[in-house]
C-alpha cells in the first residue's frame, strides 16, 4: 500500500502540486493579476469562462434529454427494434469528438475564413455563419458525442424500476405524466444527475471541438485558451488558467455527487420479485422508433461515411464525386495538397501510426500493471487513512480537464530534476501522462474483477507458503485475466483517440496521430486529417467491440 501511495503521489499529486507552486512564484505570481483583474483579463479569463460554461451547462442539458429519452424507449416501452437502438446509443462515444467536428466541417463549412468550402456549400446552400463556426456548431457536435454517456447511466438506473410500482400507480388512477413526474423520475434523479454532471465535466474539459469549430472565428474556452498561451510562451498565465479549469471542473463534479448522496433514498431492488412491464406506445411507436435510430444514424453513422468520403474526395465541396486514393496511397505530387504525399508514402504519418500504437500497448501494459497493484491493494486492505488517501489520488484525474493534465506535466518534468533529464518531448514523458491520466479506468476495471475473486483462496495458498508476488501471479491474475484485458484494451482506445491531454505534449520528432490529424485541418488540408481520422476510428471501433466481447457485461434493458 505504501508503494502505491508514492506511485500515485508521483505521477498524479506532484504535477498538481508544482503547477500550483510555479504559478506562486515571485517572478509569475503576477499571472494570477493578469488572468483574473487585470485589463486582459476579459479576453484572457472572463469570456472563455463564459462560452465554457455555456457549453457545459448546455451539453449536460441536452445529453439528459437525449440520452434519456432513448433510455426511457430502450427500457420502459414497446418501442420496435429496442436492441438496435440500444447498440446505436452506445456508439458515439467511441467515435473521437474531433471526428465528429472534422465530420461537421465538411458538411456545412462555408468560405467565411477561406479555404475549402464544405459539401452543402458546394451544392449551391448558402450555410449561415452560425451554422458552420462557433457555439452552435460545438454544441450540436458535443452533444451527440457526450449523450451516450448519460443514456447508459439512465438506462442502467431504469432497468432497476420495479413495475410492480407502475403497476400500483396505474391501479390508484395515476395518468402517465403523474407516473413519470411521481415515480420514475424521482427514482432515476441520481443517474440523471450523474449522467448530467459527466456531460458537463465532458463538455467544459473537451478541446478538439471547440480548437476546430471555435477557434477559427475567435470563439475561445478556458480549453482553447490554454492551449494558445502555452503555444506563445506565457506558461505562468496558461498554468494559472488550468488551476482554475481544474477547480471549476471539480466544483461541478462535487455539487452533482453532493445533490445525489444528501436526497432521500429509493429503494428499488427488493427480495420480491418484479415483473417487466413496458409502456404501451400505441400509434407513436413507429414514429418514436423512426426518430430515435434517425438521431443514433446522424450522430454515429454519418460522420464515419462523411469523413470515409472525405478522404478519397479531392475537395470537400465535391464529396462524392472523382474519387481518388491520393490521399492514402498516392506519391507526392506538387498539383495536389501543396506536394505532401498519401498517408503510405508519407513518413511523418507513418511515424505517428508507429508511435500511437507503441504509445497506446505501453500505457495499456503500464496503466493495466499499475490499476492491478492499486485495485489488489485497495480490495485485500483494510479501512483506514492511507488506503483513502490512495483511493482519492488514483481519481483525482477524473476531475482533472486533460489538457490541464498535459500542463501540469510540462511544469513538472518539462526541467531537469536532480539527476533526472528533462523529459519533455520523449516517448517517456507522453507514457508518464498517458497512464497517470487514465488510471482511474485501470484502477476502476480492477476493482471490479478482484472483488469477484475470494480472499480464502489467497488464503489458502499462503498456508503453504506462497509470498505475494506467487499469489498474484498464480491466482488473482490468472482469474481475473479476461477482465483485466478488457480494461486494458478501453485505456488503449481513450489515448490512441486523445487530442486534449497530447497536444501540448506533442513534438515534432514526437507525432501522435491525433495531433498530426489536427495539425492538418487546422493548415488546410481537410483530406489527410480526413484519412488520418479514419484511421484513427478503425482502431478505435475495433479495439472497442473486442473489449466489449471479453467484458460480457449484462445488459438487462436489451433482454426481452
Amino acid at each position: 500500500m505504501l508503494i502505491v501511495l508514492v506511485i500515485a503521489v508521483v505521477l498524479i499529486a506532484a504535477p498538481l502540486f508544482k503547477i500550483t507552486l510555479v504559478t506562486l512564484a515571485p517572478d509569475t505570481i503576477k499571472a494570477w493579476g493578469d488572468v483574473l483583474w487585470s485589463r486582459l483579463s476579459p479576453n484572457l479569463f472572463y469570456k472563455p469562462l463564459t462560452n465554457t460554461l455555456t457549453i457545459g451547462a448546455s451539453v449536460a442539458g441536452g445529453c439528459v434529454l437525449i440520452g434519456g429519452f432513448l433510455a426511457w424507449l430502450v427500457v420502459m416501452t414497446d418501442v420496435p427494434f429496442r436492441r438496435t437502438i440500444a447498440v446505436l446509443s452506445t456508439l458515439p462515444f467511441m467515435i473521437p469528438s474531433f471526428a465528429a467536428a472534422l465530420a461537421w466541417g465538411v458538411l456545412f463549412r462555408n468560405d467565411r475564413i477561406g479555404g475549402q468550402v464544405g459539401f452543402l456549400e458546394g451544392l449551391g446552400f448558402d450555410i449561415p455563419n452560425w451554422l458552420a463556426w462557433g457555439m452552435v456548431p460545438s454544441l450540436i457536435v458535443l452533444i451527440t458525442h457526450y449523450y451516450s454517456l448519460t443514456f447508459t447511466v439512465i438506462a442502467a438506473a431504469l432497468a432497476t424500476v420495479n413495475s410492480d410500482l407502475v403497476e400500483a400507480a396505474q391501479m390508484a388512477g395515476a395518468k402517465r405524466r403523474k407516473i413519470f413526474f411521481g415515480i420514475i423520475l424521482p427514482v432515476t434523479l441520481p443517474a440523471v444527475i450523474a449522467g448530467g454532471s459527466l456531460s458537463f465535466a465532458g463538455g467544459v474539459s473537451n478541446f478538439a471541438v471547440p480548437a476546430l469549430l471555435g477557434l477559427p472565428v475567435r470563439m475561445q474556452t478556458l480549453s482553447t485558451r490554454i492551449y494558445g498561451m502555452m503555444e506563445v510562451g506565457q506558461t505562468a498565465r496558461g498554468y494559472v488558467i488550468a488551476i482554475l479549469l481544474v477547480l471549476i471542473s471539480a466544483f461541478f463534479l462535487w455539487l452533482g455527487n453532493r445533490l445525489i448522496t444528501g436526497r432521500r433514498s429509493y429503494a428499488t431492488i427488493t427480495g420480491k420479485g418484479g415483473r417487466a412491464k413496458r409502456f404501451d406506445l400505441g400509434g407513436l411507436r413507429w414514429p418514436l422508433c423512426a426518430l430515435a435510430i434517425g438521431v443514433s444514424v446522424f450522430s454515429t453513422i454519418v460522420p464515419v461515411l462523411v469523413l470515409i468520403a472525405s478522404s478519397f474526395a479531392p475537395s470537400s465541396a465535391a464529396l462524392f464525386s472523382n474519387w481518388t486514393l491520393h490521399y492514402w496511397m498516392g506519391e507526392s505530387t506538387p498539383a495536389i495538397a501543396q506536394g505532401l504525399a498519401g498517408i503510405a508514402y508519407n513518413p511523418d504519418i507513418l511515424s505517428a501510426i508507429v508511435i500511437t500504437i507503441g504509445l497506446g500497448l505501453c500505457v495499456a501494459a503500464c496503466g493495466t500493471v499499475l490499476g492491478l497493484l492499486v485495485s489488489y491493494s485497495l480490495v485485500r486492505a483494510k479501512r483506514g487513512v492511507v488506503p483513502t488517501v490512495v483511493s482519492q489520488l488514483c481519481f483525482l484525474p477524473l476531475f482533472v480537464p486533460g489538457i490541464a493534465f498535459g500542463a501540469a506535466y510540462i511544469a513538472l518534468y518539462g526541467a531537469p530534476i536532480g539527476p533526472f533529464p528533462a523529459l519533455y518531448g520523449t516517448f517517456g514523458l507522453l507514457v508518464l501522462a498517458a497512464t497517470a491520466f487514465l488510471i482511474p479506468f485501470a484502477v476502476q476495471t480492477g476493482r471490479a474483477v478482484i472483488q469477484q475473486v475470494s480472499g480464502d483462496l489467497e488464503e489458502s495458498a499462503k498456508l503453504t507458503g506462497a509470498g505475494f508476488l506467487r499469489r498474484l501471479t498464480a491466482i488473482t491474475v490468472p482469474l481475473s485475466i479476461r477482465g483485466l484485458t478488457a480494461g486494458a484494451l478501453l485505456v488503449f482506445v481513450k489515448i490512441v483517440r486523445d487530442l486534449s491531454l497530447v497536444v501540448l505534449l506533442f513534438t515534432p520528432t514526437m507525432p501522435v496521430l491525433s495531433v498530426v490529424a489536427f495539425r492538418y485541418a487546422s493548415e488546410g488540408f481537410a483530406q489527410f486529417a480526413n484519412a488520418i481520422t479514419v484511421v484513427i476510428l478503425t482502431i478505435s471501433i475495433t479495439v472497442s467491440l473486442l473489449a466489449n466481447k471479453l467484458q460480457a457485461k449484462s445488459q438487462p434493458w436489451l433482454k426481452n
